[in-house]
């Protein structure tokens, strides 16, 4: 049983690299944007990475209730829970809070013709860079969550 926790962990580590390190610069990757060419570009990118944070993301969901089911007592532990909890906050936010504002963004670099950055994309981005920023901010504090166990 010692050697399957041990190997939960290290996949859970693991998933916490390859999934949240991508995601802490997606919001970094379209800001230095000069033109409409390179906004698009960055999107892709930011597509193709997303991917990543999805994948690392459901292994870190999956290999922490694993672990926790192995030891039931981390269920008891005030780190354990606050993690899961903000945890299934953040994973909320994607189709809630996210994606409604990244449709719009979407459909922009999909219509727009030329390669000044409108206004609007501004406007949008902005607001979507917040709720990223915002979502960074909750993983940080699971991550210090999980270094510290503080209760």
């Amino acid at each position: 049983m010692v050697l399957i926790y041990k190997i939960l962990v290290f996949i859970h580590i693991f998933s916490a690299i390859l999934g949240m390190g991508p995601g802490f610069i997606l919001t970094r990757i379209a800001k230095p944007a000069d033109t409409m060419t390179q906004v698009r570009h960055s999107f892709v990118i930011r597509r193709d990475l997303h991917i990543l944070v999805m994948i690392g993301g459901t292994l870190l969901l999956i290999t922490g209730l694993l672990m926790g089911m192995l030891n039931p007592y981390l269920f008891h532990m005030g780190w354990y829970i606050t993690s899961l909890l903000l945890f299934l906050i953040g994973l909320a936010m994607g189709p809630f809070v996210l994606s409604p504002r990244s449709k719009p963004i979407k459909e922009l670099l999909v219509s727009y013709e030329g390669e000044e950055i409108p206004e609007e994309y501004k406007r949008l981005s902005k607001e979507l860079f917040r709720y990223e920023n915002l979502e960074n901010i909750i993983f940080l504090i699971i991550i210090a969550l999980m270094i510290l166990k503080p209760f």
